[in-house]
């Protein structure tokens, strides 16, 4: 090859660039970057989606129905009253979540006051937890000395299944007392997410008491007319 020609450049080579620079070549320059297009806020989640569109789900509210139970003329029926007189209750608390137990006993034993159960007439049995709630009321009613057991824990849900496994035990355990022993178990346990949410419903302990002496008056009626026939 003869000297005199050139050597062909390569686009790579960054010397041969800038001597075609300096020779007075023209550059072009590189396109420039188009602008970023802006990133617009995420849209706010619409209030009325429904709780799995939402990013966080809500708890819904309770719902009941109203009015009352209406049974038609003509039939025969046994309905107890909540009357404390002559009847014995036994009580089993859990001391877990102290604070609020003790709220739902302040408030059952207030409502067996009203009701007429004397002091003497009431036994309260405390029990470490919720989870053994239904052996000591299972072994209150085997006793026969109790119209009927009213049952206080409170359980709040935490992180793991534990709250699952001792809220169900506790019910399924405490329905079982009252169906083995024939011995009325009413169930004044709270099974709540938060302690806000339990505090709002201690009320619970004395509903648990007339539903525990609305079903000692059934039960008392059922072993008067068994008896009578």
């Amino acid at each position: 090859m003869s000297e005199g020609l050139d050597r062909p450049r390569l686009g790579l080579d960054t010397e041969a660039d800038d001597e075609q620079r300096e020779d007075g070549a023209t550059w072009t320059p590189e396109p420039e970057a188009e602008p970023e297009a802006e990133v617009q806020p995420a849209a706010e989640p619409d209030e009325d989606l429904p709780a799995e569109e939402d990013e966080l789900p809500r708890l819904r509210t309770p719902e009941h129905a109203a009015g009352e139970l209406q049974i038609p003329d003509g039939y025969g029926v046994i309905e107890g009253e909540p009357n404390g007189a002559r009847r014995s209750v036994g009580v089993v608390v859990a001391r877990f979540n102290g604070e609020l137990t003790g709220e739902l006993l302040t408030r059952a034993l207030d409502e067996l006051e009203r009701a007429g159960v004397g002091r003497e007439a009431v036994t309260v049995v405390p029990v470490p937890g919720a989870f053994e709630l239904p052996l000591a009321a299972m072994a209150l009613a085997k006793t026969r000395r109790y119209s009927c057991i009213v049952a206080l824990g409170a359980v709040v849900r935490g992180d793991t299944p534990h709250f699952d496994y001792v809220a169900g035990e506790a019910a399924s355990g405490l329905q079982l007392a009252g169906l083995e022993t024939g011995v009325p178990v009413a169930f004044g346990v709270l099974t709540v997410d938060s302690q806000e949410q339990a505090r709002e419903r201690l009320d619970k302990g004395g509903e648990a008491v007339l539903t525990a002496l609305e079903m000692a008056d059934v039960f008392a009626q059922l072993r008067a007319a068994a008896g009578a026939a």
